[in-house]
């Protein structure tokens, strides 16, 4: 039987999206979903580090700079690694700066001084709160039986708990 040209989808029109694994599209759709507003929250928290890191000042300067470039560094290396499972699993993730500030849970800062000790605290509480994001996450993971984005997210999970565990440790002996 072959397909009428009436039949076929414009190109403009949605379709349906390919699935890869076998989870079923009611759990790609709450992963991917899942996944997507964690995207934005890591390149938020990316972008924030970065921004401190650049603009970091004071007596500790250089140990702050290049704790917080390495810091940035391992956030970046999470990106990828969260917009390649969506696409595994056969979901659509972000196309632009717009689609993260639409699903970033994570707030930025744009203040023109922030001082190292707030830098640095911010950043802890960024991280505390990313974990508790990645937990949620896994949860939806696990109720959908998707053990490898489960396992990578068990990963970024102890990533980002050394992060809040070095900055909690400065911030704790700062003034």
């Amino acid at each position: 039987m072959t397909t009428s040209v009436a039949e076929k989808p414009k190109s403009s029109e949605k379709t349906t999206r390919k699935t890869y694994s076998d989870l079923g599209d009611v759990a790609v759709s709450a992963i991917s979903t899942e996944l997507n507003q964690l995207l934005a929250d890591v390149f938020a928290l990316y972008l924030k580090t970065k921004n401190f890191h650049w603009h970091m000042t004071g007596r500790h300067f250089r140990d702050y700079h290049l704790l917080l470039d390495e810091h940035a560094e391992q956030v970046f290396a999470m990106t990828d690694d969260v917009a390649e499972r969506v696409r595994k699993l056969g979901g659509i993730t972000l196309h632009s700066i717009g689609d993260i500030s639409r699903h970033q849970r994570l707030k930025d800062n744009n203040q023109q001084f922030v001082d190292a000790k707030d830098m640095l605290g911010e950043l802890c509480a960024d991280n505390q709160e990313l974990t508790r994001l990645l937990r949620s996450a896994h949860e939806i993971c696990e109720q959908h039986s998707d053990v490898a984005t489960a396992s990578l997210i068990e990963v970024w999970i102890d990533q980002t708990e050394r992060r809040t565990w070095f900055l909690s440790e400065i911030v704790r002996e700062l003034p």
